[in-house]
């Protein structure tokens, strides 16, 4: 059975998503690009992105789904507002991410998406779909684009040239077969066939602009120097040579996107679950470092964050503590010395050390006294 392709969209539209496109399930166009990524270990320590089971599924959709024969993508913006620079440049708060200032994408995205998936099942039962946000071993900013959601930038991302690149991508995967009478390529809802793809030209801001120079060339990341992935992805300890490069960014990195001149065209999202929460854009320093598990849990439920779980966060936010270098962060790094957590144990001593005060520095020696972990040990004796 085949389904028009206009109706399909205009599904997607009343469900909330503001961009959809339509692709055959053929591999992504930029396939090989990701093989030398992985192979070059740009990948770091996601070992997702480069298992052999992995792979294959990215080669090969029928190996996800069996007889599947189109890719529905959708986008949802999410900018909703700059970042006062009264708090962008204030290195006594931890920057986050635009994307984590509200409630957690997957939890507004996937049962969207599910419902899509419900109605096109309804359309015809023998029909079978497969539903991602941000989880399934597919290329989705390479499918995107060809689906015609935007064009691919020199810092990796995927750019509308009306919208900029503050957007999520959603996928469904599904065995029905979906047509537009109009033409042999697929609807590109949100993209007019008047407005044929452009690139960043000469432009490189986004790798000039970038602290730990994540980009070895234009369109390829080095994710294990980038701070999103540093801050995020990376779960043990932070390389010492980059710490110093990360400044306030305690969740994620925008600066790639924040110095892009597209986005200067991103209207605010229509989608109230991305405005920020209270205190989110940029919380102080001094609040985040005095967070318990208990805190933790209840100030960032249903939020990204709270997928890094707190260890890894108040990392980074010791991390940034010392790029500050305020003796006002003392005493609760000096109290995070003795955390349960080892990770926070260390990255803290690194922090005090940064700050050098004979009070910091007493108390890393205290601490050298009875600390038991090696790696720890070697963080509170570093000079």
């Amino acid at each position: 059975m085949c389904i028009e392709a206009a109706a399909v969209a205009a599904k997607a539209r009343a469900l909330g998503f503001n961009m959809v496109g339509f692709i055959p399930a053929h591999p992504a166009r930029r396939l090989d690009a990701y093989l030398r990524w992985v192979s070059q270990a740009m990948h770091g320590e996601m070992a997702y992105m480069a298992r052999p089971d992995r792979v294959a599924r990215r080669q090969d959709l029928h190996t996800i789904l069996p007889g599947v024969k189109t890719v529905i993508c959708v986008g949802l913006d999410y900018f909703t507002q700059h970042v006062p620079a009264a708090l962008a440049h204030d290195p006594a708060r931890g920057r986050i991410a635009n994307y984590a200032w509200g409630v957690d994408y997957h939890e507004v995205m996937t049962p969207r998406l599910q419902e899509l998936a419900h109605w096109l099942a309804a359309q015809d039962t023998a029909v079978f779909s497969r539903v991602y946000v941000d989880t399934g071993a597919i290329l989705e900013r390479d499918h995107a684009e060809t689906a015609g959601l935007g064009f691919t930038g020199k810092n990796s991302m995927l750019i509308h040239p009306q919208k900029g690149s503050f957007f999520f991508l959603g996928e469904i995967l599904t065995t029905l077969e979906i047509r537009d009478q109009a033409a042999e390529i697929y609807l590109q809802a949100s993209t007019p066939s008047s407005h044929p793809p452009i690139s960043c030209g000469s432009c490189r801001r986004c790798l000039d602009a970038c602290p730990t120079h994540a980009f070895p060339q234009p369109y390829v990341l080095d994710a294990r120097r980038c701070i999103s992935y540093l801050t995020i992805e990376l779960k043990g300890w932070l390389p010492p040579a980059l710490r110093p490069l990360m400044g306030n960014w305690v969740f994620g990195c925008d600066i790639c996107q924040e110095v892009c001149p597209f986005n200067r065209f991103a209207g605010q999202t229509s989608e109230p679950a991305f405005y920020p929460l209270a205190d989110r854009m940029a919380p102080p320093l001094l609040d985040l470092l005095s967070l318990d598990e208990p805190g933790f849990q209840h100030r960032f439920a249903h939020s990204p964050i709270y997928r890094i779980k707190r260890a890894r966060f108040l990392r980074n936010v010791c991390v940034a503590a010392g790029n500050w270098g305020s003796v006002t962060a003392v005493s609760p790094l000096v109290t995070l010395l003795a955390d349960p957590e080892p990770l926070i144990r260390g990255h803290a001593a690194w922090a005090l050390h940064q700050i050098g005060t004979p009070q910091s520095l007493a108390a890393l020696a205290a601490a050298l006294e009875t600390e038991a972990d090696e790696t720890v040990r070697r963080e509170l004796a570093a000079t």
